[in-house]
């Protein structure tokens, strides 16, 4: 993912993930911003791919990304595994 997730994008972004048979990893390296709106599209994500067993993992997450994921309580939802560096 990359540039904005926010309700402007959350259509598209709903329609790609939905598209992936089982999503399991979601690089979050060119995510500069994510809404409330963007964070309902992933936990949508999350709960479909946890019905098969699996749950997501958001990869190359930066800090900022990071605080809001801990903020909303997200990082107890998603494996979050920060940018290197």
């Amino acid at each position: 993912m990359s540039g904005r997730l926010d309700a402007a994008q959350c259509e598209k972004a709903i329609k790609f993930l939905e598209a992936v048979a089982e999503p399991r990893v979601i690089d979050l390296a060119g995510l500069e911003y994510v809404s409330s709106a963007g964070l309902g599209v992933l936990l949508k994500t999350q709960k479909r791919v946890m019905a098969s067993g699996k749950g997501l993992k958001l990869v190359n997450a930066n800090r900022h990304i990071r605080d809001i994921f801990k903020y909303a309580g997200f990082d107890r939802i998603f494996e979050i595994v920060p940018a290197a560096g």
